[in-house]
């Protein structure tokens, strides 16, 4: 295995001979293309260095920028991990490169002692960024199985490179991604990845075609974010996973005051490329622009994954940022209904110092989001839990979702919500059928902690207490702040038998809330039918009698 494999253009020979000199007399092993020896095949030769070397260095110049392989090799590195970029000429570098480092060796003559020369040498040294196993073990870990392909064309839109220039404009950037891939999501002939699942690879490092594979999808869209002086440009590629073939790129740009008009475009240009009989009017009519004014916008995505942690301290904090975005904007219907959102979790899990009032509060926000937004489908399904869990009324908030699934059959959220109210129904087969719909849609995203949830319950209440509890410990591994994963985990390993378990599992309960375990599950009780609610009640009891049998009184 050689230290460095450099891929470059014939035009620039005499600038790559000195590099390459240059790196061997500091001891760096080097190969390059006058290595291959007389009559070796030359493509499998080349593909077979590559593979094996450490690091990959890609000379840019006008003629590399033109050249296929050049970029094939460079994408290639990029996906591993292994490259690192030098600018032996004046150039723009090619799309998707730009936002990536390069060490400028312009002019440079060859000296051992140039800065820029150093700097190579120092990164060559430090080696290559993580692979993605290195990366991403867990990830790796759970993705034992690739999914299987769906039979209609499948896109995940991956993480976007954030080139905004200034920091903590990370939810900005991941926020155009949520945009465009709710955009698709809504055409019924594509299988759209949630965003949600995506933008776990984000800083992973993972390459278009193993982040696909694990995805389960044909497609991937990659791109890049740059937001400054009051515009924002955005650059995006289709990348057929199966050969890791570009299959088409385009850049966008516009006013930050027209960015859900460059989000739609985006989409429709997208859409028209994956299902060519997929029409533009069918876009423009479900994707609604959710309000005009930008920082609204830009404080209900602050407000999403603060909600998402379902801790006291994450939801208070999504409860302030929608305040804030609705002062802003009364109108903004998503504001609205992730503000009625965190009052229904504040005052089901028992956080509320006033359940009244934020009972009454949390319908009213949940009516005016339905009055502002009713034909957005986030919007129906985010009211009718709403309806569900404050106004109580299951059957109302059941037509609620169904609206929402007819709308936008991608969303892994409306599933997700219309499987827990079939359960709360005792429809458990149904159920379950909905909620592995939804773990499908959104297999890796920060709201697979309710899914297993859900899914835990179901089987819990089908009395399979072993997968339930299984369920139950991922809750607890991935929510540690939630109070429910820790009460239904105690109940099962109840009925197990699993004394210490559940012993350890009702401390971390009590770390939580004030309430016993038994009056927190009342709160749920009108959620449940009497069967579901007595059968937790008794893994409760057996959960307590057993650390009182062995000496150890509830504190």
């Amino acid at each position: 295995m050689s230290d460095v494999f450099i891929s470059y253009k014939r035009e620039n020979l005499a600038a790559v001979t000195r590099l390459v000199e240059a790196l061997r007399a500091e001891g760096i092993g080097v190969w390059w293309d006058q290595d291959i020896p007389p009559n070796a095949a030359w493509e499998a030769t080349i593909e077979s260095a590559l593979a094996e070397a450490r690091l990959v260095i890609v000379a840019w110049s006008p003629a590399s920028v033109a050249s296929d392989n050049v970029k094939a090799e460079a994408r290639w590195a990029r996906g591993q991990g292994r490259l690192l970029q030098v600018f032996v000429e004046a150039c723009e570098p090619p799309l998707f490169f730009g936002e990536r480092q390069g060490v400028d060796l312009k002019g440079w003559s060859g000296a051992a002692t140039d800065a820029a020369f150093l700097t190579l040498l120092q990164a060559l040294r430090a080696g290559p960024t993580p692979t993605p196993a290195e990366a991403a073990p867990a990830l790796a870990q759970s993705s034992q199985s690739a999914p299987s392909l769906p039979s209609k064309p499948s896109i995940a839109a991956l993480p976007f490179a954030d080139m905004t220039g200034s920091e903590g404009q990370d939810y900005f950037v991941d926020g155009m991604v949520e945009e465009i891939t709710a955009a698709l999501s809504r055409i019924r002939s594509i299988f759209v990845i949630a965003s949600s699942s995506a933008l776990t690879f984000k800083g992973k490092g993972i390459g278009a075609q193993d982040a696909a594979r694990q995805l389960g999808v044909r497609y991937v869209l990659e791109g890049s974010v740059r937001k400054a002086a009051g515009r924002v440009r955005i650059a995006v590629q289709l990348i057929d996973a199966n050969d890791g073939v570009q299959v088409w790129t385009q850049r966008f740009e516009d006013t930050l005051e027209d960015v859900f008009a460059l989000q739609d475009r985006v989409a429709l240009a997208v859409a028209g490329q994956i299902e060519p009989t997929v029409q533009a009017a069918e876009i423009r009519r479900a994707v609604a622009r959710p309000t005009e004014n930008i920082s609204s916008y830009d404080l209900y995505l602050r407000a999403l994954p603060r909600l998402r942690t379902s801790s006291r301290a994450g939801v208070g904090e999504a409860l302030d940022l929608a305040n804030r975005a609705i002062a802003l904007d009364p109108g903004y219907g998503l504001a609205l209904g992730l503000a009625a959102s965190c009052h229904a979790l504040i005052v089901t899990f028992g956080w509320s110092d006033d359940p009244e009032g934020d009972t009454r509060k949390g319908i009213e926000l949940a009516h005016r989001a339905l009055t502002a937004a009713g034909g957005d489908g986030f919007v129906l399904a985010v009211v009718a839990m709403v309806v569900a869990f404050l106004e109580r009324d299951v059957p109302a908030a059941i037509g609620l979702i169904d609206q929402a699934i007819a709308l936008n059959p991608g969303s892994a959220l409306a599933w997700m919500w219309s499987g827990n109210l079939r359960q709360m129904t005792g429809d458990l087969d149904l159920a379950i059928e909905h909620i592995e719909t939804a773990l499908r849609l959104d297999p890796m995203g920060p709201d697979r902690a309710t899914l297993v949830l859900n899914l835990g319950n179901a089987r819990f209440f089908l009395r399979r207490f072993d997968e339930a509890a299984s369920h139950f410990k991922e809750l607890v591994q991935r929510a540690p702040d939630n109070p429910m994963g820790y009460t239904s985990l105690a109940a099962a390993y109840g009925h197990l038998g699993r004394t210490s378990e559940a012993r350890a599992a009702l401390a971390g309960f009590r770390t939580l809330s004030p309430l016993s375990p038994a009056d927190f599950a009342q709160l749920w009780s009108p959620f449940m039918t009497a069967e579901q609610l007595q059968l937790f009640l008794d893994g409760f009891a057996l959960a307590e009698g057993e650390e009182r049998s062995e000496g150890s009184p509830e504190s």
